[in-house]
């Protein structure tokens, strides 16, 4: 019982100690934290002063800056008051003068008023008097004279109509002859095409000169045997390493050139090889002939051909005229032809379609009677194509007279194609021949310092020299020459002579 009780003591007086213990350690704390708070409060005290005092002076600075800024801004509006004052007394004295400018013309005005006033009324009393003086001249009052002068009006009112009206007449011509000119002009700058000139031979070259004897054959049978089957003369000359085949049937020539090139190949050379041969070149020409056709067609842009007209077409890639091919012919006249009848509202598709029909009867013509022109029309109506495709094949050449504006055009673009420079070789020579001739005749003439012959012969321009040729001379000088070119030259159309001085043009057409 006493150690619990001495227990229960001890236990009361550690709790006791441990009790006043902490009281001494949070006194000691509490005491602690006061001196730290009153450190906290000064140091704030004097950051708040160190604010307020930087504070201070950034706003004594912003205050000085920003009346800085107003002292300015407050210098420029009065700088800019001053200018507009300045503008408005320039404005004030330029409306001043310009008032008194007005005031100065309206005076002057008055007085002219009073001036005219005062010499109308003069001019009218020199008329009257002039009035009076003239009907005791002539013995005619005023009402006769006048009925007499209304007369003379009359007749060179009259003939001032008629030089107008021929003015107009000639105006109109000349503007549809520059408007022709120029859809003929545009339709041939659009369809510009190279002619590649083809003759009736045909050249093959051999491997060697020895060729030439295989070629032969045994008394002559394999060249005779090709000629026969082919229709074709085969030349064997001089010619080093080449053979050269003859005939006037192009398909023909190029079924014997592809047979001969196939065999030089082979070289196999004997009659039963040649008639093999000749078949199958026969049947890649005739696959060629159609492939040009086709194309022909889609170049045109002509769809819906017969395929016999298409194959006839095809053929004509073997033909020539004058040296120039009559299927790139009938390409360009059918393109030509189209582009003029848009210019001029007709109908495009049907002359482009009769264009490219039109020298179809050449693919024929060796074998059946007749013009070409006559040839074509016929085979156009057996392959049903309309009355105005035919009718445009039958008169592309004058064979009988064109009755539409679709044949026209076609006569035109066929013209057009085969008569410009360079297009069929024996007018080419001819072509510069009559250059030669016109430009021959404009100098010769005395005062002529240049010519230029220009439009393929339809045109020449003569520069004269000032000092020697005056106008009158121009104008006699234009019509001599054209007398001279009519008296020397045969010339298809008219030619315009034009003499040019100091800028100035005088035209004689002949």
């Amino acid at each position: 019982m006493t150690v619990v009780l001495i227990a229960i003591v001890v236990a009361i007086v550690s709790l006791g100690a441990g009790f006043f213990l902490r009281k001494v350690l949070a006194d000691t704390k509490l005491a602690s934290l006061e001196l730290d708070s009153e450190k906290v409060k000064a140091e704030a005290a004097r950051e708040i002063e160190t604010i307020r005092r930087t504070a201070d002076v950034e706003a004594r600075e912003k205050l000085q800056q920003i009346r800085e800024e107003a002292e300015n801004e407050l210098k420029q509006r009065r700088a800019e008051v001053l200018k507009g004052e300045q503008r408005l007394e320039d404005k004030e004295k330029m409306l001043t003068d310009r008032e008194r400018d007005l005031q100065r013309r309206e005076q002057s005005l008055a007085d002219r008023e009073v001036n005219t006033k005062r010499v109308s009324e003069e001019l009218e009393q020199a008329l009257k008097e002039q009035r009076q003086q003239l009907e005791r001249v002539s013995g005619l009052t005023s009402i006769q004279a006048k009925d007499l002068l209304l007369k003379q009006v009359e007749e060179e009112a009259r003939h001032d109509m008629a030089k107008l009206i021929r003015f107009v007449e000639e105006e109109a011509k000349r503007e549809s002859d520059r408007r022709a000119r120029n859809i003929l002009s545009l339709s041939i700058q659009r369809t510009a095409a190279n002619h590649s000139a083809e003759t009736t031979v045909s050249v093959v070259p051999l491997p060697s000169d020895e060729m030439k004897g295989r070629i032969i054959g045994r008394e002559g049978r394999n060249i005779r045997a090709l000629e026969n089957i082919s229709g074709i003369d085969v030349i064997i000359d001089d010619t080093p390493e080449a053979v050269v085949l003859s005939g006037f049937d192009g398909v023909k020539r190029e079924i014997a050139r592809l047979t001969l090139t196939k065999l030089l190949g082979d070289g196999r050379i004997h009659p039963a090889r040649i008639e093999d041969t000749y078949k199958q070149a026969k049947a890649e020409v005739e696959r060629a002939i159609m492939e040009a056709g086709e194309q022909a067609t889609l170049e045109a842009n002509v769809h819906g051909l017969p395929e016999n007209l298409v194959k006839l077409l095809g053929r004509l890639k073997y033909r020539t005229s004058y040296g120039q091919n009559v299927l790139s012919h009938s390409l360009e006249v059918s393109h030509v032809a189209g582009i003029m009848a848009a210019e001029l509202g007709a109908s495009a598709k049907l002359v482009r379609r009769a264009g490219l029909l039109h020298d179809i009867g050449k693919a024929v013509d060796h074998q059946i009677e007749g013009t070409h022109a006559g040839i074509g029309a016929n085979l156009a109506k057996k392959n049903k194509e309309g009355q105005a495709i035919w009718h445009a094949i039958e008169a592309h050449h004058g064979d009988v007279e064109p009755q539409t504006v679709e044949a026209v055009l076609v006569q035109a673009a066929d013209a057009v194609s085969a008569a410009r420079p360079g297009a069929r070789r024996d007018s080419l020579e001819s072509y510069i021949k009559r250059l030669e001739s016109l430009e021959s005749i404009a100098l010769s003439k005395n005062g002529v310092e240049k010519c230029y012959v220009m439009q393929a012969g339809r045109e020449i321009r003569v520069m004269v020299k000032p000092g020697e040729v005056d106008d009158d001379e121009a104008a006699l000088l234009s019509r001599e020459i054209a007398k001279e070119i009519e008296k020397q030259l045969d010339y298809p159309g008219q030619i315009k002579v034009t003499v040019i001085r100091e800028s100035r043009a005088t035209e004689f057409a002949k």
